[in-house]
């Protein structure tokens, strides 16, 4: 393995992606996911800006204080761009109700638009190179991701924050202008940097880990247009960070095929259901039985759920005690589906829910069960009814969505997250950030806010 990863010449290649002219200003299809998920972010940081895990960290920031340079979420003053990254990537993230990309199971843009925002304070971008920088982000943690495989996330560590956190370097470096040497030397301080781990799900950890990679882009790429030298194939090399993080090796040439011209970012998935992505395909499943036989849950024996393997050590948690754990349940999840809570609304998640006997009663008839011939985006689901009906459903995230539908789905969960007008003005800056500033976006931020 080690001698694949280290005939990669991956860091160079990724350099060369970040700092390269976008060629024909990248595809319009690209910029529109990356005002979709700009909007999604947005929404869910000003919606979780309360939130315990985000509270926490913006009071230590605040508390340290600095130059202000960057917006932060909840405060009225600006704090350095490396606090505004770690606080605003934490926040956030907190209410998991962010995008995902499958490619290396991971959520792009609370890291990436993090830090993006925190150096635009910083270096006052303009709207344009702010998407520039957020799409060449999101795009090398995808392919970075997709090289690290899931050998890395199944060995433990959340690609959010490790894959992430070398999208936030590359997006950082776009923004301060560093050249292919600086860039290599910021992606290869980012790979003795870059950590995370999955069983902090469940807890603030989780949160902690996207606003550590967001702050770990910041921090590595100004250290490099600093001066500062580290190995410059630190992702690649003997004893680098694929060799000694589990990274599966895989085709690098492959991976990167089509780079700056291609975005597999468009490939993203939007939440629409207020807990883990890896549940959203059975509940897609289970909503369609439901709504299609009207079923009564009262007449429910048995539920079976079919998934990928890797799910069970990410969100099979049988028996939740908590809010923040229900997130994390097949088991409750589907429950809750079946008796009809809004698996959408954020206050669904409570303690309380996790003890309602109603619910109880369904997620002890739950069954998850595996099948490796699954994407990690399908899902089965088969529910057996009194009297001997038997319902099953099949369900693919990745089943094409128009962006159209898409849009007016983003719009409508803004909407609720933070209120209807708020939402549409922040979608108008969003939507024309190529005429706008960061500081015409972190206005509009504010606006929503109050």
């Amino acid at each position: 393995m080690t001698n694949l990863i280290g005939s990669s010449n991956i860091t160079e290649r990724l350099a060369q992606f970040a700092i390269a002219p976008a060629r024909g200003g990248f595809a319009q299809s690209a910029r529109a996911f990356a005002k979709l998920s700009m909007l999604d972010w947005a929404a869910c940081a000003l919606a979780g800006r309360d939130e315990p895990a985000g509270q926490i960290v913006r009071r230590m920031v605040a508390a340290e204080g600095g130059k202000t340079e960057s917006f932060v979420f909840g405060l009225n003053e600006k704090l350095p761009a490396r606090a505004a990254a770690l606080a605003n990537g934490t926040i956030s993230h907190a209410l998991d109700y962010d995008d995902t990309h499958f490619d290396y199971i991971g959520h792009p843009s609370v890291v990436i638009m993090s830090a993006v925002l925190a150096m635009s304070g910083r270096t006052g971008a303009s709207g344009a190179a702010m998407i520039e920088a957020f799409l060449i982000g999101v795009e090398t943690a995808s392919r970075i991701g997709q090289f690290f495989g899931r050998a890395h996330y199944q060995h433990g560590f959340h690609q959010t924050a490790t894959s992430g956190a070398f999208g936030a370097s590359a997006a950082c470096a776009r923004l301060l202008g560093l050249d292919v040497t600086q860039t290599r030397h910021a992606l290869g301080l980012t790979a003795t940097r870059a950590s995370g781990l999955k069983s902090q799900f469940g807890t603030m950890g989780k949160p902690f880990n996207a606003g550590l990679a967001a702050s770990n882009g910041v921090e590595t790429a100004s250290l490099a247009a600093l001066g500062f030298e580290s190995r410059v194939d630190g992702i690649e090399c003997e004893q680098g960070f694929a060799d000694t993080h589990a990274a599966s090796g895989a085709d690098v040439n492959n991976i990167l095929r089509g780079l700056g011209d291609d975005f597999r970012f468009e490939q993203i998935q939007y939440k629409y259901h207020a807990c883990c992505h890896g549940t959203h395909a059975t509940l897609e499943a289970l909503r369609a039985i439901r709504d299609n036989s009207n079923l009564d849950p009262a007449r429910i024996e048995s539920i079976t759920l079919r998934v990928h393997p890797r799910w069970l050590r990410v969100c099979n948690i049988e028996k939740p005690a908590t809010g923040l754990e229900a997130k994390f349940s097949y088991r409750l999840t589907s429950a809750m589906m079946l008796a009809r809570v809004d698996t959408g609304a954020l206050d669904s998640y409570t303690d309380a829910l996790c003890a309602r006997p109603d619910l109880v009663r369904l997620r002890d008839l739950v069954r998850v069960e595996t099948d490796e011939a699954l994407a990690d985006t399908e899902a089965f689901a088969s529910v057996r009814a009194s009297g001997g009906q038997v319902l099953e459903q099949h369900f693919d995230l990745n089943n094409p969505v128009p962006i159209a539908v898409q849009q007016d789905k983003i719009l409508k969960k803004a909407q609720a997250l933070i209120g209807a007008d708020k939402a549409r003005a922040l979608w108008a800056i969003i939507g024309s950030l190529e005429n706008s500033t960061a500081d015409q976006l972190v206005g509009a931020l504010r606006n929503a806010q109050d």
